[in-house]
Order: C-alpha cells, then sequence, then structure tokens
C-alpha cells in the first residue's frame, strides 16, 4: 500500500496510468459497439450508459463510506457535473464535429426531445427542489423527501426505459434516409460467442476506467488544491475521467453521421446517472444515516436551466448544424471557467 502511495506521487507512473486509462476507454467502447450491433438501436446505447452508472454508483458509495471532508457532496457534484458534461460538452462536440464533416445532421426529435423533457424535471427533483424546500434549512432533504425524491427519480427513469425500449421504439431509430448510409446495420451480425466475450471485456475495461478514475482522484486533488481552485473541481475531473467512454463513442458515432445513436447514448448517460445513482445513494445514506447534501447553489441553476433551454431549442427541429455545436461548447467552458472563478 505504501508503494502504490508513491507511485502515485510519481509524474511517470501518473502518465502511464492516464495511458492505460485511454486504452481502456478505446476497448469499453469497441465491446459496447459490437454489443449495441448485436441487440440494435435503443437497447445498445443503454449497455454502455447503465455498466458505467452502476460502476460510478460504486464509486460514490465508497467515497461517502471513506468518510472524508466533503463527501456528502460527492454525489451532488458527479451528477451535476455528468449533466453539464453531457448536454454541453458531449451533445456540443458531437454536433460539432458531426456538422463539420457532414455539414448538416438529422435525428427523430420525438424521441430527443423527451429524453431532455424527463432530463429536466429529474434535475429539478433532486439538483433544486432542496434549495427551495423549507423543512431543513440549506441545500438538504428531510429523511422522507430524500426518500420520496428518489423514488419518484426511479419511477420516472423507469418510465422513460419503457417509452423507449417498447412503446415508442422508433422514435430513437435512425431515420430511413440514415440507415441506408449506415454500414454498421448492413454489416454481418457478431456471433454469440463474440457477443459474449465482448460483454466479459466491456464490464472489465469498466471497471479498470472506473479504477483508474479513483486511483488518480488523490493527485487530481492535491493538484486543485494546490492551485487554489475549488474542491467541487475535483468532481468535475472524475466525472470527465468517468463520462470518456462514452463521450468518445458518441463522438466516434456523429463523425460517422449516426447523431442519433450519439444523442442517445449522451442523454441516456445523464438520465441514468441521476435516475440509477441519487436512488441508490438516497437509499444507502438513510439506512446507514450518512450525510448527503444535493442542492446546488444559485449560480449553477442558472447555467444548468440556460443548457436545458438551449438544448431544447437545439433538438426542436431534427437537424443540426455546426453553430448549434458551438454554443453548447461555449456554454461548457463558461461551466468550467466559473466552476474555478464561481
Amino acid at each position: 500500500m505504501h508503494s502504490l502511495v508513491t507511485l502515485l506521487s510519481q509524474t511517470w507512473f501518473i502518465a502511464l496510468m492516464g495511458v492505460v486509462l485511454i486504452g481502456a476507454v478505446m476497448s469499453a467502447v469497441h465491446h459496447a459497439e459490437v454489443i449495441a450491433h448485436k441487440t440494435g438501436e435503443p437497447y445498445g446505447t443503454l449497455v454502455l450508459s447503465i455498466s458505467i452508472t452502476i460502476i460510478e454508483v460504486s464509486l460514490i458509495i465508497a467515497m461517502m463510506f471513506a468518510g472524508h471532508e466533503g463527501s456528502e457532496f460527492i454525489a451532488r457534484d458527479a451528477v451535476f457535473a455528468t449533466v453539464m458534461i453531457v448536454v454541453n460538452g458531449v451533445i456540443g462536440l458531437c454536433i460539432f464535429m458531426g456538422g463539420f464533416k457532414h455539414h448538416e445532421m438529422s435525428f427523430r426529435n420525438e424521441g430527443t426531445n423527451s429524453a431532455l423533457a424527463v432530463l429536466t424535471a429529474l434535475a429539478t427533483f433532486i439538483l433544486v427542489m432542496p434549495m427551495v424546500t423549507v423543512s431543513t434549512p440549506g441545500p438538504d432533504f428531510t429523511k422522507s423527501q430524500l426518500a420520496f425524491a428518489g423514488i419518484a427519480s426511479f419511477a420516472l427513469y423507469g418510465a422513460f426505459i419503457f417509452f423507449q425500449t417498447v412503446s415508442h421504439r422508433d422514435y430513437y431509430l435512425p431515420k430511413a434516409e440514415d440507415k441506408k448510409t449506415d454500414s454498421d446495420i448492413h454489416a454481418d451480425e457478431p456471433s454469440n460467442l463474440k457477443v459474449t466475450v465482448s460483454i466479459f471485456l466491456l464490464l472489465l475495461s469498466l471497471i479498470v476506467v472506473v479504477g483508474l478514475a479513483e486511483a488518480l482522484s488523490p493527485a487530481i486533488e492535491a493538484g486543485v488544491k494546490s492551485a487554489g481552485a475549488p474542491k467541487t473541481v475535483v468532481g468535475i475531473a472524475i466525472a470527465l475521467l468517468v463520462l470518456m467512454p462514452e463521450g468518445y463513442a458518441a463522438v466516434r458515432a456523429a463523425r460517422a453521421n449516426r447523431l442519433q445513436g450519439s444523442l442517445n447514448l449522451a442523454l441516456g448517460s445523464a438520465l441514468a446517472s441521476i435516475g440509477l445513482t441519487i436512488p441508490t445513494v438516497a437509499a444507502i445514506a438513510i439506512f446507514f444515516n450518512l450525510p448527503l447534501s444535493l442542492g446546488i447553489s444559485t449560480l449553477n441553476i442558472t447555467l444548468m436551466y440556460l443548457s436545458f433551454f438551449i438544448g431544447a431549442i437545439t433538438l426542436a427541429i431534427g437537424k443540426t448544424t455546426l453553430l448549434q455545436g458551438v454554443v453548447h461548447l461555449i456554454i461548457f467552458f463558461e461551466f468550467l471557467f466559473l466552476s474555478l472563478v464561481p
């Protein structure tokens, strides 16, 4: 253990871990795409987002049980950072990169608008309501409020999954004209053995990604502290590391003119981050009597609703151009800057 701590203080070892992390990300994306090609949309995009969310929950819970200073804010920082990274960073980069290569891309706005509406409701339940309830001071729920918020979030996420995969699955499938030019649709399906191996290797890759993110977090925290930046920056950095597989897969799909898959993956990961993470964390916090603060500041509320408003405009007509990607990316950089200089 002592030798590992010593290695984590060495620049060369941190750089080596970064290289391994990138390799694990690329491996996770490859195996997720194999599974997605076998199961088809939108089931395929659920594989990567739910897998990463389950491991992210484990990471948050481990930090909460460690009881370090500020551990009650870990879930809040991770969820809020995920929403902002996905809605502005990932979607913005996908639209920008895809627009730069293909000029204009299309998607089914019925599905994406539904997903954004659910995400807006979930984020409001969890991140905003604690700031306006009066039963407890500050950014906290009472236990009964926390329990109800967790149940409501899980129920809403479950309703969305049913809508996406059963009742209105066609809303999340590429348009007919996009299918004609999508080489993945016409390629041979992978064998059952290959899919089984990919499932195992995907889980292994995701464990490596999150494990390395957790191992690198002390180095990130030390760097943030030495730079005099706010402690919430640590949560943003860890969220960026954990979201790397989804972000990379989404950008690859956009560059291949598969924006529908990019948006399914991006919005699905943000929805799972709240709809699965918060109910689990809330249940454990209540059962083990752990402190949990979920309310975000007025500044972050403003940034979040600006993101949702611009996102609704972007997703309204079912077509995107490079300019819309630029708008989302500028909002993302504004979020990063104000996280450093609130």
